[in-house]
């Protein structure tokens, strides 16, 4: 009951606030006047609940639930980052922090190793994937989270951190001794030439400096004979929007627009252009997207489809098209606001949600299909706003089938990976290694070992509606169709594993070949069997298709399919 009342008050209070600062027709000195009449009330609901509400409260706690509340009416980018998660905040925008290196889960109850990064100091130490972590420097993991493990692992750079662990196949528990360093991950966790002398670089976030990595590897790869080139941003959440900029001008001439930003003040109006000389224009170039594709990787791959400088293979992409910008706040803390939208050479923002126009029931939809737009590339090719990077060349759209999200979530995969990992010293190389059908029998066999069961969407659904017909009573009269519905829905394990066959050998693959050669290895070992990379490299390969993409007229997406 307490609690329902100090978020009512603070939700309250959250909204007056909101409200005021969104009403519009008032003047510059009424506007004024309303803040600062409600922000006084907010004040003293803050200062009198602080004096007499019964039980006391957290000021802190609810301040910041208030404040979440109301930047929750605006959109999901315009955050409150409190001085207790600025390291977070940090590392999300350079990938750089202080600890070991060493991405964490839970699973089953106990806080584990989920990936040590190669060349760092829980690789060095020994650590292995699959480690179940039980103390840090003498502090027992159990009941703990994953985020106070992860506090606990971070630190001061060359200060020591003592670290218990138990081994999947060892008796005894295992003591390390591993000295903390400054970790700035690498953005690009994999390039490298493919066949056709084409060049692959894997950008997987942008981070600050990404720019100059990438730069430096197209420099590189040219150096290796790389006479095209495919840059993969799929599953790319974006980032920094100079770094966005600095990526496109490595492949357009200098001066050309990049990206232009426009707010609701004249400080966030800003046009990008290129502002150094290119290092290739002409090399066939193809970049790869998908649904999670996002922000600044929009920019890049938008960028360069409106100048007729690459071939945009894959799904249609996220459709973020909001800038933001951070603020000091006093205190160590910062609000992270969404001051602009951007648009890209064509003149189009391929912003997909309308945050401004809400549903009455609060959801946030689609741009209207009255509101989309026709826009053309320099080429004369036909774009359209409103609803991320339509890809020239499109390939479907890969979801994980029931069976695989089951194998993930409850780390089937993973186990798997880490018992063959015990009993097999080492594996061919990512280019050779194959998850062969012994290997697949095996992983079957140890499914059953595990008693592993799961259960799909339908299955759910039918349940719920079996129990509807029970209350309506009308259950007796449909329970032998119920029943034959049931049993043709309820999942087979073998036939399920023949066929996703494909799908999760994927999964075993990135998981195996991970433990002998990490990050790069399993990127390398997945790109063999990847359709949207084989399409680039055909394309990339044929000249006469590569000229037909570009040709002038050509319609992207008709309007009507962009819903």
């Amino acid at each position: 009951m307490r609690n329902k009342k100090i978020k009512k008050i603070s939700f309250i209070a959250a909204l007056i606030v909101a409200v005021t600062i969104i009403i519009s027709g008032f003047t510059r000195d009424q506007k004024l006047f309303q803040l600062n009449k409600n922000l006084d009330i907010y004040y003293s609901v803050i200062r009198e609940l602080n004096s007499f509400y019964v039980d006391g409260i957290k000021p802190e706690k609810l301040i910041k639930t208030s404040i979440d509340d109301m930047l929750s009416t605006l959109d999901p980018y315009t955050t409150y980052i409190p001085e207790s998660e600025m390291d977070n905040f940090k590392f999300m925008t350079d990938g750089e922090y202080a600890g070991i290196g060493a991405i964490i889960g839970k699973h089953d109850n106990n806080i584990i190793i989920s990936e040590p990064y190669e060349g760092l100091p829980a690789q060095k130490a020994g650590l292995k994937a699959g480690d179940i972590l039980k103390k840090i420097d003498g502090k027992s993991t159990e009941n703990m989270t994953t985020e106070q493990v992860s506090n606990y692992l971070k630190g001061k750079p060359d200060e020591i951190v003592q670290i218990k662990i138990q081994r999947p196949g060892n008796k005894k528990p295992l003591n390390f001794k591993i000295t903390r360093e400054k970790v700035q991950l690498n953005p690009v966790p994999y390039e490298g030439m493919l066949k056709n002398n084409t060049g692959y670089i894997y950008l997987s976030n942008f981070w600050k400096g990404c720019g100059d990595e990438v730069k430096n590897i197209v420099i590189d790869l040219k150096k290796q004979g790389a006479k095209r080139l495919i840059l993969d941003l799929r599953s790319n959440p974006g980032g920094l929007l100079n770094e966005a900029v600095k990526i496109v001008n490595i492949f357009v001439p200098k001066g050309s627009e990049v990206v232009n930003t426009r707010g609701k003040m004249k400080q966030w109006n800003s046009d990008y252009k290129a502002t150094e000389n290119p290092i290739d224009t002409i090399m066939p170039l193809a970049v790869l997207v998908n649904r999670g594709s996002a922000s600044a990787s929009e920019i890049v791959s938008g960028s360069l489809q409106d100048q007729d400088r690459a071939v945009i293979i894959g799904s249609r992409t996220f459709g973020k098209g909001l800038v933001q910008t951070t603020r000091d706040l006093g205190y160590e803390s910062k609000l992270k606001v969404t001051t602009a939208k951007y648009y890209i050479p064509s003149g189009r923002c391929i912003q997909a949600l309308d945050y401004t126009h809400r549903n009455e029931d609060g959801s946030v939809g689609n741009i209207p299909d009255s509101l989309i737009s026709e826009f053309k590339t320099g080429k004369g090719r036909i774009v359209y706003d409103g609803g991320g990077i339509i890809p020239d060349i499109k390939m479907e759209s890969l979801t994980m089938s029931t069976l695989g999200i089951n194998l993930d979530q409850k780390f089937m995969c993973f186990d798997f990976a880490t018992q063959y990992a015990i009993s097999h010293k080492s594996i061919p190389s990512p280019d050779d290694f194959e998850i062969t059908d012994e290997i697949y029998n095996e992983f079957r066999n140890f499914l059953k070992q595990k008693n592993f069961s799961y259960k799909t969407v339908s299955e759910d659904v039918l349940e719920k509606m079996v129990e509807i017909a029970k209350k309506e009573k009308r259950y007796n009269n449909a329970k032998n169709e119920f029943s034959r519905l049931k049993e043709k829905i309820t999942p087979n394990l073998d036939k399920d594993l023949n066929e996703n066959k494909n799908e999760i050998k994927k999964l075993l693959t990135n998981e195996i070949v991970s433990r002998y050669y990490y990050q790069k290895g399993a990127i390398k070992a997945t790109l063999k069997k990847d359709k949207t990379v084989d399409k680039a490299l055909n394309i990339l390969s044929n000249t006469d298709t590569l000229s037909s993409v570009f040709a002038s007229g050509t319609i992207i997406k008709m309007k009507k399919e962009i819903n």
